[in-house]
């Protein structure tokens, strides 16, 4: 296999999109490992190169594009080469992917009256379903069901507004490591919130 070039802009498979279909195809309907490969090898530094040009670190880039991959791996029998090149498609993955790491990134704690969350309830019609304190109290609950480490630091952000680099320094957990396990708590708050919504909404 020829060694990929990150610089080179990922629509210029575009004339390989036939073969980036069929090997989609693959990976949708019988999880071809290989297939896989050939794709994530071809695409994931391409995507990770555009998201640096685009701002984002080393880590964040390359977290993005491995999670576009994985998408890829998990949902390829989504793609309609009829509607898109693969290209295009992944692309787009990852754009909503860098949006919600931007969202994450500017909120220093998880306050159920934050625009985040608010907007997660509407969508999820929890708005309609509770009261602004049953809905307080649910978020509540769901921090009690996080892992150890991560509802340590919820808690100290959620019930006493620290930044996040002031709960890295009053535990002495690396800003970095604290980053990453506030972005999981408040997405498995997020999906928290959504899961009652669509219950309640049934």
């Amino acid at each position: 296999m020829d060694k990929v070039d990150p610089s080179v802009p990922a629509i210029a498979a575009g004339s390989r999109a036939e073969d980036w279909a069929r090997l989609v195809l693959r990976v949708a309907q019988d999880r071809d490992k290989d297939a896989f490969t050939t794709l994530f090898d071809h695409f994931a530094p391409r995507i990770e190169a555009h998201l640096q040009r685009l701002g984002l670190d080393a880590a964040q880039a390359e977290e993005i594009a491995q999670d576009v991959m994985i998408t890829l791996w998990r949902k390829a029998s989504l793609f309609d080469p009829s509607k898109s090149a693969l290209s295009t498609w992944l692309y787009r993955i990852a754009r909503n992917r860098r949006i919600d790491l931007t969202r994450r990134d500017r909120t220093d704690y998880v306050d159920p009256q934050s625009p985040a969350i608010l907007e997660i309830a509407s969508e999820g019609r929890i708005d309609q379903a509770f009261d602004g304190q049953q809905r307080d109290d649910i978020v509540r609950g769901l921090v009690t069901e996080l892992p150890h480490e991560q509802q340590s630091l919820v808690m100290l952000a959620f019930y006493e507004g620290l930044s996040h680099s002031q709960i890295a320094e009053r535990t002495g957990i690396p800003l970095g490591t604290v980053k990453s396990r506030l972005r999981l708590a408040f997405t498995r708050l997020r999906r928290g919130l959504e899961a009652v919504g669509v219950d309640e909404s049934r």
